[in-house]
């Protein structure tokens, strides 16, 4: 059991002034991106994203009922003022970013500001004595960590750190499990769009350019009838005890095709699941999940396979921060396939970014 919250709540440090929005140029907005409402607004539409949170703290309210929660990356503080409303003693809300000044408003707005103290910094920066209330440790973890293929420009490594500086011996995680899947798809069209349109372009060879489009992995939405594999899990996160090295990944995998088709490109998704509570929440980012913002990333290929139903095709997937911009990932596949009417013995590099 963390230290008991004791009222009335420690007084907040006073804000630095933040900028006027008529003030901000693109410049701030490129080197604190999270500040701009935009990006929460599509956040907070994401139902899918939203609704499982507050369905994790709401119809599990009995288990944060008088217990102290820390909020890691707490944007507008929507998660925060969730399990206030089910009943927490005190919640830590954490935002290194520029929209914690909104967030202490919108707090305030709704009444909360004595259930919820937000702290304008990054976790590792926090001293002891900045936590409210002489709280030295917490029950509870919420955090929306996740980023595109999972790991993009996630805070994963924060939560981490919280979860061993804070984090009671038998504590929540919210959410506690993560798995990252791979599987085939036929994505002709989009891949002649924005991959093969660079072969002539007003009849000019460009395809130093097509190079350059095939190393990038496409951020978008996957039709579920364009998938024709099976899914595989290449990562498989247990929040309560993974470490910072699992994030730099190798994992084989082997998928089988379930229908004749061309395969284009494999697509890569995520599964998050809300399991330690009494009343568990999964949700899933796939093809034929509903919509969400973190939508999927595909991998084209760089000479599509025509594949028949029950061939198979392995591989090894390696993933690992980009040494001089960490925030990137530097992805690799090496793939081996041998159809019957068509083979692929090769590696494809990939920066997401």
């Amino acid at each position: 059991m963390a230290t008991e919250a004791k009222p009335p709540a420690a007084p907040q440090a006073p804000a630095a002034a933040p900028l006027a929005p008529e003030a901000a140029t693109s410049k701030d907005y490129y080197f604190d991106s999270y500040s701009h409402f935009s990006i929460h607004e599509e956040m907070l539409k994401d139902t899918v994203r939203t609704m499982s949170y507050r369905n994790a703290i709401m119809n599990n309210a009995h288990l944060l009922a008088g217990k102290v929660v820390m909020d890691v990356g707490c944007g507008t503080g929507i998660l925060s003022m969730f399990a206030a409303r089910a009943g927490a003693a005190h919640v830590i809300a954490i935002e290194c970013s520029g929209i914690a000044d909104q967030a202490r408003q919108i707090i305030a707005a709704n009444g909360l500001s004595d259930k919820i103290t937000v702290l304008k910094k990054k976790c590792e920066e926090i001293t002891d004595d900045e936590l409210p209330n002489g709280i030295t440790k917490v029950d509870c973890i919420i955090s929306e960590w996740m980023g595109y293929f999972l790991l993009y420009e996630s805070m994963l490594d924060t939560v981490i750190y919280a979860r061993d500086r804070w984090l009671v011996d038998d504590g929540l995680l919210l959410p506690n499990t993560a798995t990252l899947y791979i599987s085939g798809i036929e994505d002709g069209e989009y891949m002649d769009e924005k991959i093969n349109y660079w072969d002539n372009v007003y009849g000019f060879d460009m395809t130093a350019i097509k190079d350059l489009a095939l190393l990038e992995p496409l951020v978008d939405t996957v039709e579920g009838t364009s998938v024709l594999s099976n899914a595989v899990p290449i990562l498989e996160l247990d929040l309560m005890t993974c470490t910072v090295e699992d994030l730099h990944f190798e994992a084989a995998f082997e998928c089988t095709f379930f229908r004749n088709d061309y395969c284009h490109a494999l697509v890569a998704y995520f599964d998050c699941g809300f399991t330690q509570l009494h009343t568990p929440v999964t949700f899933s980012t796939g093809p034929h999940a509903e919509y969400t913002h973190w939508k999927q990333t595909v991998f084209y290929l760089k000479d599509p396979l025509t594949v028949c139903e029950d061939e198979k095709i392995s591989g090894t997937i390696t993933c690992a921060p980009n040494s001089g911009n960490p925030r990137d990932l530097d992805i690799e596949l090496q793939l081996d396939f041998q159809g019957t009417i068509s083979s692929m013995h090769g590696t494809q590099k990939y920066r997401l970014r």
